[in-house]
């Protein structure tokens, strides 16, 4: 299958299958658009790639992680236009992942909330979300998808993945509840899919899709049959356009999903010297080592190809044409390309254009605690 043909994405269009994944941008220090996120977005619309999605959209005040997220209020809207007007005259389409960090959360100012109480890594006291609490969650993920198409984006991508909240119900590991929202599998994927309705009905002109955990990484938490389960649910219900298959836990083991060099040493200049010696401790055991290779998250994500009838977007490491023109022909509806495109933004055109076959990505993830200052390349822009 060409990857430069157009294809269908439920309602949109894209000019090819090759879609830029959400990768924070650090570039909103007050919760909204700046001119830095916008070039951001328009270099990546620039080079190619046929959606970019922006990360991460809170869909509440106290849905983001550290108080730096847009949040999908009144407030944003005229920033977030001028974003996808950016992104359009690039000739992509634009996508809002929407999320809810709940326990993924750890600014001093936003309350922490997780399906069961629960003390977090960075030491902050979770409490259980009540049922008010839920309804009205539910409600904001309404409101944001209402508010992003308002703003005119294409597509939107629900986060139910690393353990932010959605995820968070889905893992036995951190949901202990012993009410519907609890125990067997039916009552933990009750929010993923009240979410997905929600949204659904909120935005039906647009694209909906849904990042989703095959495996959270750790130990009693989402494993792959019931994340296929989870998945035919989500189908059977006829809420999402795609699913976009990811892995780890924000939490506990985010390099489950980045794979190749742990970036310890870089994460712990970003701390205040005082944390910085227990950091050396508990960084080896959540930063693991895995080792990189091509593709990593291809074998599982087959899975659900033979298993789900519905478009799936491959992400993980794919940086080969070769790859990404085997994946598409194996079955999956995209691809999506996140360090790669950090430091080649124009890669999708260059390999289009016969002038690049692979990225030059060397996987050193040291681009991933840039999140705190200006996500980027540090290879060529330290």
């Amino acid at each position: 299958m060409d990857p430069f043909q157009p294809a269908r994405l439920g309602p949109l269009t894209l000019r090819n299958r090759i879609i830029k994944s959400a990768t924070f941008e650090g570039a909103t220090p007050k919760r909204l658009v700046t001119p830095q996120l916008v070039a951001f977005h328009r270099r990546i619309a620039a080079g190619g790639a046929a959606m970019s999605t922006v990360a991460y959209c809170a869909v509440s005040p106290d849905g983001g992680t550290d108080g730096h997220q847009i949040v999908l209020t009144e407030a944003a809207l005229p920033g977030l236009r001028e974003l996808t007007d950016a992104i359009h005259a690039e000739g992509a389409a634009a996508c809002a992942q929407l999320g809810h960090a709940g326990p993924v959360a750890n600014a001093r100012r936003i309350p922490v909330l997780a399906p069961s109480a629960m003390f977090t890594p960075a030491m902050r006291r979770a409490r259980a979300v009540t049922e008010d609490d839920l309804r009205r969650i539910v409600d904001d993920f309404a409101s944001g998808a209402r508010l992003a198409v308002r703003a005119g984006f294409d597509a939107l991508e629900v986060h139910m993945g690393h353990h932010y909240l959605v995820s968070a119900f889905l893992s036995p590991r951190l949901n202990r509840r012993r009410d519907r929202w609890g125990g067997p599998l039916d009552n933990r994927a009750r929010l993923a899919r009240d979410v997905a309705r929600a949204v659904r009905e909120a935005a039906p002109t647009v694209a909906v899709t849904a990042k989703l955990n095959m495996d959270d990484g750790v130990r009693g938490g989402l494993q792959v049959d019931e994340s296929l389960a989870v998945a035919r649910m989500l189908c059977e219900d006829g809420t999402l356009d795609a699913l976009e298959l990811t892995v780890g836990s924000s939490l506990a083991n985010p390099m489950y999903l980045f794979r190749g060099d742990p970036p310890r040493r870089e994460f712990a200049a970003t701390l205040k010297p005082v944390l910085r010696a227990g950091f050396a401790v508990v960084g080896r055991r959540m930063f693991r080592s895995y080792p990189f290779e091509e593709a990593y998250l291809r074998p599982l994500a087959r899975r659900f190809l033979e298993a789900v009838p519905m478009p799936l977007i491959l992400l993980g490491g794919v940086t080969r044409l070769d790859t990404i023109q085997a994946a598409l022909d194996e079955g999956f509806a995209f691809v999506a390309m996140g360090r790669a495109l950090l430091r080649e933004p124009d890669l999708v055109h260059r390999m289009r254009a016969g002038r690049a076959t692979s990225a030059t990505c060397t996987h050193c993830n040291k681009c991933v605690p840039t999140i705190y200052s200006g996500t980027r390349c540090v290879l060529d822009n330290p």
